[in-house]
């Protein structure tokens, strides 16, 4: 429903003054209670089951996200150096030649930093400002992250060749995008086609500006440009809600830009996504025929081997019909998850509702950190790195209504400086979180070698990141 700028003004301040909504957590979701852990020989089913597979797959990667914040403890350096930053930059300056992007300088700057003959500010300067190498203001994706002799390959390039391996036929790949780079963008993947001879079907989408918050004040003032215009900001990435809908595939896999592996690693992720798109496969397959044929026994083997249902919702199906085929009537979604290792992000967990509970991927922002609510968090044993396949379409292969089956209250409410002023604004419910929130879930514990994010420069020395 679209609602008058005012309207929407309004709806957005009560938001903020109401705060963040409330998640009342039932119990974290462990191995075989909400999370499979499934045996290699099965596993070989799965990944049978999705190679063999002719349906439409496309690859789904948010990829609209500055690289700046890889860079933050050199801008941090050159602004205000303390003990912490310097420590940082002598780490990063230690293993300098160790980083893929460094081949990418001139050759005499690179001598000259070998050499130690140049000045520290002028080095950083160049490598983040735009008369130089631009990094601290390029997109995350275009920034080069690994040696693959003898290339140097970016994420964006890496996405595809770590698709390529699944050697399907009918394989697309959609990444939203700062629409100003775009033809960068373009250009690096021009060049994977060129070297492989594989025709690539890519899409770009940028996330809608009309999904932006306004800015308000602690006070509640929706703040204003000097033309008098309102402030606004991304509104997180459950905005890309709209993005993924306008994906025609039968199975969606969805992986964050910066979660790329260096390619030896590639085989390991190859398993992965076979893995979870064979479990979506099955799980449609399955509900299909119940669907065909509601048997509540039937139902509860399923549940038993998948656990994909509450106890709860499993109870409601036994005496109402409605509930039975509304309940397998849904989006399917298979999401890995890794052991817990302090990771600062979301995890899966039982979620009651009103009496209903459910499957959900939940953020930590989300979960009150006082008694037992924060007790059930930190006895999570795993954690969400955003590895998921998706299957979108109905029974009848019809796209489903994503919107239909998002939690609209389940928002975020976010605090931010803007020009020196404390100011709030509301964040869409995440998009595996509250936008996925009546899915059917299946969880599944995959290598945590599988999650290897970089968040700043200085991530590309672990060991997922290097050659050798």
């Amino acid at each position: 429903m679209k609602f008058s700028q005012n309207t929407q003004l309004e709806l957005q301040n009560q938001m903020i003054k109401s705060g963040n909504p409330s998640i009342e957590l039932h119990a974290p979701c462990r191995i075989n209670d909400g999370i499979l852990q499934i045996p290699k020989i099965k596993q070989l089913h799965f990944i049978d089951l999705f190679s063999t597979t002719k349906k439409a797959i496309c690859f789904f990667v948010p990829a609209s996200g500055s690289g700046s914040r890889m860079f933050q403890f050199l801008f941090d350096f050159l602004n205000s150096p303390n003990e912490l930053n310097r420590s940082e930059v002598e780490r990063f300056l230690h293993a300098i030649t160790e980083f893929a992007f460094f081949k990418q300088l001139p050759f005499e700057l690179q001598s000259q930093i070998e050499n130690h003959e140049i000045d520290l500010e002028t080095f950083i300067s160049y490598l983040l400002l735009e008369e130089g190498m631009g990094y601290g203001a390029l997109p995350k994706g275009l920034i080069p992250f690994h040696h693959v002799e003898p290339f140097i390959l970016t994420p964006f390039q890496e996405h595809i060749l770590q698709a390529m391996r699944l050697k399907l036929s009918n394989t697309k790949f959609h990444f939203t995008i700062q629409s100003k780079y775009v033809d960068s963008i373009k250009e690096g993947m021009n060049h994977i086609s060129g070297l492989t001879g594989y025709p690539l079907n890519i899409d770009f989408s940028e996330q809608s500006i009309a999904s932006n918050a306004f800015v308000f004040t602690e006070n509640g003032e929706a703040l204003k440009e000097d033309n008098g215009d309102y402030i606004t900001r991304p509104a997180g990435h459950g905005a890309l809600l709209e993005n993924l809908q306008s994906i025609d595939a039968d199975i969606v896999f969805v992986k964050n830009i910066d979660n790329v592996q260096h390619y030896k690693y590639a085989p390991e992720i190859e398993s992965t996504w076979k893995l979870l798109g064979g479990l979506v496969l099955e799980v449609q397959s399955r509900l299909a025929q119940l669907n065909e044929h509601p048997n509540y026994d039937d139902l509860v083997a399923l549940n038993q081997e998948f656990q994909l249902y509450s106890p709860s919702e499993m109870e409601m199906c036994r005496t109402d019909l409605s509930f039975f085929k509304q309940l397998i009537h849904r989006p399917v979604r298979a999401c890995g998850m890794v052991k817990n290792e302090g990771q600062p992000g979301g995890g899966p967990f039982w979620v009651n509702e009103h009496g209903k509970i459910s499957k959900q991927i939940v953020e930590k922002a989300q979960i009150s950190m006082l008694g037992e609510q924060y007790r059930l968090m930190v006895q999570s044993t795993h954690f969400n790195p955003v590895i998921m396949a998706l299957g979108m379409k109905d029974f009848n292969g019809k796209a489903f209504d994503l919107n239909e089956f998002k939690d609209e209250s389940k928002y975020f409410v976010v605090d931010k400086n803007h020009q020196g002023q404390k100011v709030k604004f509301v964040e869409l419910p995440g998009l595996w979180n509250g936008s996925m929130a009546e899915w059917t879930t299946i969880f599944i514990e995959i290598p945590s070698s599988n999650f290897s994010p970089v968040k700043t420069v200085l991530d590309l020395l672990n060991y997922a990141h290097r050659a050798y």
